[in-house]
């Protein structure tokens, strides 16, 4: 059972406002991967626009409808009767964690994620993130500096499969729509989503 004042608590050492009406969201999409407009609608007394915004911005929650791919940057944020929010599989872990021990763990979460999906190197991956996370800029990497993390320990044959774990864990996305971005680096570019690289 995931304790919504943990996860308040939690949430408290980066949000500064909306905490009570996200924690209730989150522990409501941490037990199921998504949330409809309709069940926000029935816990959160703040304004809902508000709270889905600081969500969606933290990438916490994701719109499920989409402009033509599944990429973060593509995703509609619509506040209405019938939307569909959905959490990243990390995200899920965080909040899982937070809800138990009131913190924001998320090498713990990143760990726990790959280690769902069966990485046999999971125990790796959190270190691997926080690598891409201090090469970050604007929350943006490109594929060359994963396949340079990856090399750096010791994991440069498998930067290919690590990508599509990255994704599918929901701590990158592609960033389709920067294509100025990717002819820069000559490399595709991902998001990094901002709820693992608290400070």
């Amino acid at each position: 059972m995931i304790k919504y004042k943990a996860v308040r608590r939690a949430l408290n050492s980066f949000l500064h406002s909306y905490t009570d009406s996200v924690a209730r969201v989150l522990v409501i999409a941490a037990e199921k991967g998504h949330v409809s407009y309709d069940e926000i609608e029935k816990v959160v007394e703040d304004d809902i626009k508000e709270v889905l915004l600081l969500g969606h911005n933290w990438r916490l929650i994701i719109p499920a409808r989409t402009y033509k791919s599944m990429e973060w940057e593509d995703r509609v944020l619509m506040v209405e009767p019938g939307e569909v929010y959905e959490m990243p599989n990390v995200v899920q872990c965080l909040v899982r964690e937070a809800g138990q021990s009131g913190q924001w763990e998320p090498k713990k979460a990143v760990s726990t994620a790959f280690k769902q999906i069966g990485e046999s190197k999971w125990a790796l991956m959190p270190k691997l993130v926080e690598l891409l996370g201090s090469q970050a800029k604007g929350n943006r990497i490109s594929a060359v500096q994963v396949k340079q993390a990856c090399e750096q320990l010791g994991i440069g044959e498998r930067v290919d499969p690590l990508i599509a774990e990255l994704k599918s864990t929901g701590i990158m996305s592609p960033c389709l729509a920067s294509l100025t971005d990717a002819l820069h680096r000559r490399a595709p570019v991902y998001e990094l989503n901002p709820s693992l690289f608290i400070k």
